[in-house]
Order: C-alpha cells, then structure tokens, then sequence
C-alpha cells in the first residue's frame, strides 16, 4: 500500500455526483477546451477571491498530495525506504483524525475546502440517462421492477427480457441474476455499451438478464416508513442486504418466471460477499440457484493493497469512525473537489497524472485496459451510493486478519444480537451451490491469498479462473477494453456447462447439519 488515503477520499469525494446538477466530470486534454469555454461563473469566483485558478488548486490539492506521495521537489533527490513512507502515512493519517475531530468536522471536510455552487451543462445525454433508458438508447428492451423487502425497503430492478433482435418477444428461460459491488448498480453492467458491456453480452446468448440494485443506490432510496435521511434508513451493512434484498430479488425472479426457474447468479465485489452470506445462512437458496460467478471474489480480506487498509485500525470505534467517516451515507459530497477534478488537469501532465491515477487507488491501476472514452459516463453513474455502516463492516473485515464474519457491534450489544460476545462467523462449508471464482493478480481488494483460501472453503467449486494479464484489476471486470476476451468468454463457457460435478448428498447434508 503505498498511496495515501488523502488521494482515496479526493477520489471518491470527486465522483460522489448522484444529487449533482451536473453528472459529468471529464478532465483530459482532448475536451479541455469545450469545458474552459462553460466555466466562467466558478472562474469568477475564483479571482473575486484574489486567487488565480492554478494558485487555488496548487493551495489546496496538489501540494497536500505531493506531500504525502513524498514528492516535494526539495526531496526529489532522496530514495525514502518502503517502512518510512508507510509511517509517514500513518502518521499524516492521525494528524487528519485528530484536526477533523478537534474542529468536530468529518475527516472529508478537514482535507477539503467548502464547496461552491456552481451549474454546468454536458453534451453526451447518456451520462444522464438511467439504465433502463441506457439499454433502451442501443435497441435493446428494457424494464424496471419494484419489489419491497421484508423489512420495508423498496428497491428498483432492471431487466433486459430478450435480445436486441430477438425473432420473437419469448422470454428466454435461461436466466441470469448480476449483482454490482460497493458504490455501484445496475448501470455498472451496461455503461461500456453493447460490444463490451456483460449486460448486452448474455442478452445476445439467450439469457433473460436481470439487474440488481441494493437499498440506498441511486434506484433504491425508499423505504415504507423511514425517511432517506434518518439513520435509521442507512444502519445496514452489505449483511442486511444479503438477508433482505437478495432473497427478495430472487424470490420476486421466480414469482415473474415460475418457481422452476432456475436462476444464475453473477456478482462483482460486494455482489459476491452477499452471495456467500446469503449462501451459508439461507441454505435453502443453494437448491433454488443454479450456478453462481463470482467476478472479484470479497469474503475474506487480509491480503489487502488498497488504502482503505487504513481505515481497520478504527473499526473497533464504530462511534468514533461514523462520525469522521459521516454516519449515513457514505460519502457527502463536496463541489470544489468535483470541480478541481474537471479543470485541475490543464495545469500540467504532473496533475494530470494524478487526476486519472485517483481514480484507481481504491482498487488498483491498470492505466492500458480503462478506455478513456468512457470516463464522463462512469462519472456520471458511479458511485450510486452505500451506507457508511457498509464500510465499517468492510473495514472491520481487514481488522480481523482472516475472518468472515457479521457485523460487530462490541462485546455488550454482541451479547445482545447473537448471544455471544463475538460476532458468529460465515459458515462457508454449508455453501453447496456450485460456484466459479474469477481472480486477478492486480485486484487490491481481492487479492491472491484470499481468493485461493475462499475457493479451498467451497463444497462445490467449478473452478477458479485467473485473468491471464498481471495488470488486470478490481474494475477491469467490469470495464476493461479487453474483458470481453479475457473473462467474458471464459464466463459464457462456463455459464453454458452449468455446475461442477455434482455433490455427494450425504456431505451435503453433513455440511448442512455441521456447526
């Protein structure tokens, strides 16, 4: 880990755009000067201020990242060891927490200044669009599904029932279930377009593809009693989802296609750890399941490269870390940085550099597989939004050094929720579902270890798939210029096979009945 998790939080704080009046943020040369010619208001204030553009964004941003990345040009010359960098990040790191808490501001406030109300305009209409009208604008047909939890959340799903140019509007029974990850939806899965998006793909081999979207993403921010912004509506963590919306989402699945479906189920990060929760403790969906593909595997998590690392040595604190992280959702959002992402990269190629790498530092950086192209729309859609809740769960993942197991709330409430003082642990051998995972050697938050200690837990392991490219990281799976050929293929194969060879029934129910 050996970037700052300065840089994690101006990236994601610059792409938190859901409740934006503008949904595009592009910064590369090609466009600068279709954007310099709309930013007159916010360069006005700027100079009202007394202080240039460059002398702005070079007082706030790019000498406090320069610091931390060690590159101050009075350094420039010296070699820092690996040891020394990580204690001067963690140290940085401290300084913040102690400022944000001092000056009883969350940590993103303390590292970013106030933000500016500003308006600009775009000229792509699909960084607007929602999925529905996405899938619609390539020819494809398109529905949207409201289906209500069990404990009250109403969630939107989206659906393309048949392919683009179908002989007849018979809905295929193959049927597919993809789930998005932490700060996704179901865009995630059709941004890239008909040659390169997974949605289209298992359209056009004959699959019935349905779309999830968890509580509180840009499709599911409703609830029949709790209002969007109370705690109460975001005091869940991807657990909840595992037991509330997926089995939701399935059992609505079935009630729309007949309860013989037989449904497969392809998830990316989170979509994955939902999966396996949902797996070990709602056994009776391993049997009403057909297969399930698990893109960027995350249950356990102690091979972690990401800076999010940082962030585990507070998860004991559940207090202490929502109130620097926000106890909602996460992130709030902060115009200036939106808006110094859009323009800062016409300063200098340095900039620029850092501009498009932030983008990567939560998941790893695999510059040659991101088509550029698709940077305004992405920014546009992502992130779609998640609990705070969420992340502590995550980061209390890391802190446990090798444990799959529920949220912990601390001995006492322990005591309380699961009669123990410990959290309980996912029981991964009760998983019978045959499941394929599909790993990569870049992917920083799912890394070598974990993934090959995950697929030694699984009762009935199809395969475990390696990309066959170094580079290729957590987000190539879904967006990556060569994807298609270097794991969609290998998917629809392994789609087409269906399971691994089946399971003895008496280890089976041994696993079942094991504690």
């Amino acid at each position: 880990m050996k970037l700052p998790l300065l840089v994690v939080f101006t990236f994601i704080l610059i792409s938190q755009i859901e409740h934006s009046e503008c949904r595009q943020i592009s910064w590369f040369p090609n466009v600068i000067d279709s954007i310099s010619n709309k930013t007159n208001q916010i360069s006005n204030y700027v100079r009202e201020k007394g202080r240039t553009l460059k002398h702005f964004y070079v007082e706030n941003v790019r000498n406090k990242i320069t610091s931390y990345l060690g590159m101050d040009n009075s350094d420039s010359n010296n070699i820092e060891k690996p040891e020394d960098r990580q204690s001067r990040m963690n140290k940085k790191f401290k300084n913040i927490v102690v400022e944000a808490e001092s000056s009883e501001n969350n940590i993103f406030d303390t590292i970013a200044p106030a933000a500016v109300d500003y308006k600009c305009t775009n000229d792509d209409p699909m960084i607007h669009m929602s999925t529905p009208q996405l899938i619609a604008a390539h020819g494809y047909p398109a529905e949207s599904h409201t289906v209500v939890t069990d404990d009250g959340y109403i969630l939107t799903i989206h659906r393309i029932p048949r392919s683009k140019n179908a002989a007849n509007k018979l809905i295929p029974r193959k049927t597919v279930l993809m789930h998005h990850g932490l700060l996704g939806s179901s865009a995630d899965w059709v941004l890239a377009g008909p040659q390169k998006g997974l949605g289209y793909i298992l359209s056009e081999a004959g699959y019935d593809v349905w779309l999830a979207n968890v509580r509180g993403n840009t499709y599911s921010r409703a609830h029949i009693s709790r209002d969007i912004d109370s705690f109460e509506f975001w005091n869940f963590t991807f657990h909840d989802v595992s037991q509330h919306d997926l089995p939701a989402v399935i059992d609505y699945i079935m009630e729309v296609k007949g309860l013989d479906t037989k449904i497969n189920y392809i998830g990316h990060s989170m979509g994955t750890t939902v999966l396996f929760a949902l797996l070990s403790t709602k056994t009776q969906y391993n049997k009403i399941l057909r297969a399930g593909f698990a893109l960027a595997p995350v249950a356990y998590m102690t091979d972690i490269k990401s800076p999010i690392k940082l962030l585990a040595k507070y998860s004991d604190n559940i207090e202490y870390l929502m109130k620097l992280l926000g106890a909602n959702e996460f992130l709030p959002q902060n115009a200036v940085l939106r808006w110094l992402s859009k323009h800062a990269c016409e300063i200098n190629h340095y900039e620029e550099a850092i501009c498009e790498n932030s983008m990567f530092v939560l998941c790893g950086h695999d510059e040659r597989q991101f088509n550029r192209s698709l940077l305004p729309i992405i920014l546009g859609h992502v992130p779609a939004g998640a609990s705070t809740k969420t992340l502590v769960h995550y980061a209390q993942e890391i802190k446990q050094n090798g444990k799959f197991q529920q949220f912990d709330f601390g001995p006492e409430d322990n005591l309380k929720v699961y009669g123990t003082a410990t959290p309980p642990e996912y029981a991964l051998h009760k998983i019978t579902l045959p499941i394929a995972l599909f790993s990569s050697e870049n992917d920083w938050l799912a890394g070598d270890v974990d993934v090959a200690n995950l697929y030694v837990k699984l009762v009935n392991p199809i395969e475990h798939y390696i990309v066959p490219l170094k580079e290729f990281n957590h987000i190539d799976f879904l967006w990556a210029v060569d994807a298609p050929s270097l794991v969609y293929t290998k998917l629809l194969q392994l789609l087409e096979e269906g399971v691994s060879k089946s399971v003895d029934d008496d280890v089976i129910n041994n696993n079942l009945l094991d504690d």
